[in-house]
Parts: structure tokens; sequence; C-alpha cells
């Protein structure tokens, strides 16, 4: 069975060489073609248009950048609608619940099947085939695309209804980069006050709050090495959108909004493209 990936970002290339390990074949597409030659090497085919990638393939699987991304692979002229109709799309985007819907809605009225299925996890599990798969839609099509995601992720979890995935993902995001603005505050803190920071890896580590993040992100981040596992302007995004889910249901995030504040500020300096722990260089 031939599967369908659109976007080749840092996540979607490593997903679809993993897969292509597996041996799946794939059909890929990316809005800049030339990023496709290295799943060439691996064996894919290159499909032209994602309407192409859809027509050939029995389901898709998309990982795009952001709500616009998504929405454009969808609606855009030569996009997905054009050829769904007794196809499969499955959207491993982080977006809002809102767009999903709109998404979902749009292919199952063209004849289409639709699951979303965002992803915990960066750049290195998505190598290791070890993200943990949030998805929600048509179950008949999450258990028919589970051979795939037992090869993406370490566990998937089927959440109901379209919407609860893109949630639960805002969810964890919303908590990963606060952890990650208290954990930069926590290093500055210990070098200003004459502290080994080093040495403040090695205690978190040893206690109740150890956990990997702080593990694989802290060393590198005493060296000021971002290189970008998950990008921090994707990570500002999905602070931005947990917070609006936050607005829709009344919850107060102050903690949220405070860390949303000092990814904003990174953005502001050019961080960018560099690892979300480089939110850290705005504290010097």
């Amino acid at each position: 069975m031939e599967i369908g990936f659109l976007g080749l970002g840092i996540m979607g290339k490593a997903m679809a060489i993993n897969l292509l390990r597996h041996g799946f074949k794939l059909t890929v597409w990316n809005r800049t073609l030339s990023k496709c030659d290295e799943l060439v090497e691996h064996g894919a085919s290159v499909g032209e248009t994602p309407a192409a990638v859809v027509k050939k393939c029995k389901y898709t699987i998309a990982m795009l950048s952001d709500p616009s991304a998504a929405l454009s692979v969808v609606f855009d002229k030569d996009g997905v609608l054009e050829q769904i109709n007794g196809k499969g799309y499955i959207d491993m985007s982080t977006v809002d619940a809102e767009t999903s819907i709109k998404i979902s809605e749009a292919i199952k009225e063209k004849g289409g099947n639709f699951l979303e299925a965002p992803v915990s996890g960066s750049k290195k599990p998505a190598e290791d085939g070890q993200l943990v798969i949030l998805a929600a839609g048509d179950k008949a099509f999450y258990e028919e695309a589970l051979p795939a995601f037992d090869v993406l992720g370490k566990k998937s979890f089927f959440l109901g209804e379209v919407g609860n995935g893109a949630k639960m993902k805002l969810v964890v995001n919303m908590v990963m980069g606060s952890m990650m603005n208290a954990f930069s505050e926590g290093l500055t803190l210990a070098e200003k006050s004459g502290l080994n920071a080093g040495t403040l890896l090695d205690v978190l580590d040893l206690g109740a709050i150890s956990n990997a993040m702080f593990k694989l992100k802290g060393p590198s981040m005493l060296k000021n090495s971002y290189a970008p596992a998950f990008p921090l302007k994707h990570q500002q995004k999905d602070m931005r959108l947990a917070l609006a889910l936050g607005d829709e249901n009344a919850v107060p995030m102050p903690v949220a909004a405070a860390a949303n504040e000092a990814f904003k500020k990174a953005r502001s300096l050019g961080l960018g493209d560099l690892d979300f722990s480089a939110v850290h260089e705005t504290l010097k």
C-alpha cells in the first residue's frame, strides 16, 4: 500500500524517512520540491501537487507548520480536496481545533475520511519512531492507520471526535513551553548566584522533577547551542493557540501567558528559527 506524505520540514522529513526504512512505499510532496530529493534517495516517489499525491495513494499524511499551511494544502488549487473522494487524509500538524474541524468537514463532504493526529515529540523522537500520537476522528480509519502509527510512535491515543487531538496537543505544548521558561530562569538564577549550573542539572535529574526535556536541553543551553529540534517560532505559535483555547473556556493561564511573552521577545530578537530552548537567551 502506498502512502502519501505532505510536508518535509524538520519533523516531516524524519517521519517520512522512518516510514521508508520500515518498508512503507511513499509518494511525497513539499512546497519547495527540492526538499524531496533526500526522500527520493531513500526510495520515495514525488508528487507535483498535493492533489497528485492524494490521487495516487490510499491515504495521505500531512505534517505542516501552522494552521495557514494546513488550510492552504487542503483548499488551494491542486489541493487535497480535488482528489480526496474515496481516500483518507491524516493531518499530523499542530493546529487549533477550529482549523482541524474545518478541514475534517470539507474532506467528509467530498467523500473522504479524516483523522487529526498531532504528535508530541521533536526531531529525535521523530527519527527514532518514539512520538506520541494524539488521534481523533474516524475510528475505523484510525485502526487502518495503526501500522503506520506504530512505526512513527511509541504510543497512539484515540481521543474521540475531531478537535480533541488538537486541543490535547496544545495543552501538552503549553505545559512544555511554560516549563522551558521556568527551567531557563533557574539556570540563569543559578549562574548569577555564583552556583554551577551544571551541578543544578545533576540535582534536578535526581529529584522529583527530573524529566527528559531538562536532561536533553540543559547541556546544550549551557553551551548557548540551539540547533532546532523544535523551532521557537512554532512553540510560540502553539502557546498563542493554547491561550486562545484558554480564553474560549474561561481558564485563567497567567503562567502560560508570561511564557508566551518570553517566546515573543525571543522571536523579536531573531531567534525564531532556533530551537525553542533559545528562549534562554532572553534572560541574558
